[in-house]
């Protein structure tokens, strides 16, 4: 069957942004704090996936909903499951929207709004290229299921969920990373550092928040500080400014110095390219005479942490040949002087280490600071042979979609629910050239990319299930 699957999208163009307009009115972000039977993520997360699956609904296909917290669109028979897996939920805006995160808005052919780009614009464009199969009446010649989750952004409670109750699907992909595809993630660990509550007298640390997720490079920290030498501590915020890539504010208040940095937000498999505001925080109050846990605390962050997001500080840097560097990402401090405090580490590592060595590096960096450390996260790497079908077969689709003859699958330090599957692969959205928005502010994604998307993910469906 031929089938020119471009124009074949565009002609899905008009409904395709309603759509994704309304799932990107929905502020999914999980929200423990106002769980629910009814919502147990959250009600963001939850409508977010009602909403999704009342698209199918309308549309003719099979779905279910598995407790609130996953679900699919179902289309086909057969006893293997070919999956497609994206998730409704996003991470909290952040400050620096220059619209409102929660309106989608076309400017210069590109959709501003929290999900355009992750994932709800690129699971919308999948659902899409499934929709392209049945409106043409192709019928596959296996089971095919767009499985949402709702918090692939912090645990994965509702994917782990799908898997639990439902068959183990035999192949698929995420449209939730990067074109040309990637076949292989690195391991994820993620590390929770705690210390004591105990000050000195010439300065105390009263409060220290930073970051928003783990997965999230902080790009907001503030802290408040009590001295008895306002004048020296303000003159140093400001050269401390004029010296790093960073803006700010400091003023009194009736409970001390109160300071504030603004970094840039990135996603935590690429740190570099996002500044920490909150280890640049730790960084400038560590020049101080903090004692006891505070100064453990600061200095854990400043000394150890701070602009490495390879880990050579505490000595856990390590590269592979395939699968690259390990990466380090500090995305949540906070210290209370009634409390303590808290660091929350998250590597990205590559074959040839694992969780278990990178927590002994932290213990001993820790020991020192009388900080404790455990693991809180872990998975393994995820890696698909590039010889294998899937990899080969989207590879061919994608390469015939865009001209790019040279396209070559890759290693990331992002994680996917591709990783749940055996033969599970990330596939898209985001092209070559168009700039990574993810866990930033301001997301954004092309409508031409999204559409272009969607004919390669029509396309790979057929050629994958129905060819």
């Amino acid at each position: 069957m031929t089938i020119d699957w471009q124009e074949q999208a565009k002609k899905y163009r008009d409904q395709y942004l309603q759509d994704l307009r309304e799932l990107i009115s929905i502020p999914s972000v999980r929200d423990d704090d106002h769980k629910t039977n009814e919502y147990p993520l959250g009600e963001g997360p939850t409508k977010a996936l009602l909403k999704f699956l009342s698209f199918g609904k309308r549309d003719g296909f099979v779905t279910k909903n598995l407790d609130n917290i996953v679900g699919y669109i179902e289309y086909g028979a057969g006893e293997e499951t070919f999956a497609m897996q994206s998730h409704a939920d996003v991470m909290p805006a952040g400050d620096g929207w220059e619209t409102d995160p929660f309106v989608m808005t076309e400017k210069d052919g590109n959709l501003y709004g929290r999900g355009t780009s992750d994932d709800k614009g690129p699971g919308l464009a999948a659902y899409y290229g499934l929709r392209i199969l049945k409106d043409n009446g192709i019928v596959p010649n296996m089971k095919i299921r767009l499985i949402i989750g709702t918090d692939e952004e912090s645990d994965w409670t509702g994917m782990k969920h799908y898997f639990d109750v439902e068959p183990r699907p035999t192949l698929g992909f995420s449209p939730d990373a990067e074109f040309p595809l990637i076949n292989g993630e690195k391991g994820n660990a993620t590390y929770e550092t705690t210390f004591g509550s105990s000050n000195g007298s010439e300065y105390t640390l009263k409060e220290f928040d930073s970051g928003l997720r783990l997965n999230m490079v902080p790009g907001n920290a503030t802290a408040l500080v009590e001295t008895d030498d306002n004048e020296k501590f303000v003159d140093a915020f400001t050269d401390f400014l004029d010296k790093n890539p960073l803006s700010g504010d400091i003023k009194a208040t009736g409970d001390g110095i109160a300071v504030h940095l603004i970094g840039k937000q990135a996603h935590a498999m690429a740190p570099e390219n996002g500044v920490n505001a909150g280890t640049y925080l730790a960084a400038f109050l560590n020049q101080f005479n903090f004692e006891k846990d505070a100064k453990n605390f600061l200095s854990f962050i400043a000394d150890y942490l701070h602009d490495d997001t390879r880990a050579h500080k505490i000595g856990a840097d390590y590269v592979d040949d395939v699968m690259g560097d390990l990466t380090m990402n500090v995305g949540i401090m906070k210290f209370d002087f009634r409390k303590g405090g808290l660091v929350n580490t998250n590597f990205r590592y590559p074959k040839g280490t694992d969780d278990t060595k990178i927590l002994q590096y932290l213990l001993k960096v820790a020991d020192k600071l009388a900080g404790r450390v455990k693991e809180v996260g872990h998975m393994v790497p995820h890696y698909v042979d590039p010889s294998d079908p899937i990899v080969k077969t989207l590879l061919r689709v994608y390469s015939q979609q865009t001209g790019d003859a040279d396209a070559k699958p890759e290693v990331v330090g992002g994680g996917t629910y591709a990783r749940m599957m055996k033969r599970g692969v990330a596939f898209g959205a985001l092209f070559p050239g168009t700039q990574d928005t993810m866990h930033q502010a301001n997301e954004f994604q092309p409508i031409n990319d999204l559409l272009k998307a969607m004919a390669i993910y029509g396309q790979s469906i057929y050629e994958l299930t129905a060819k």
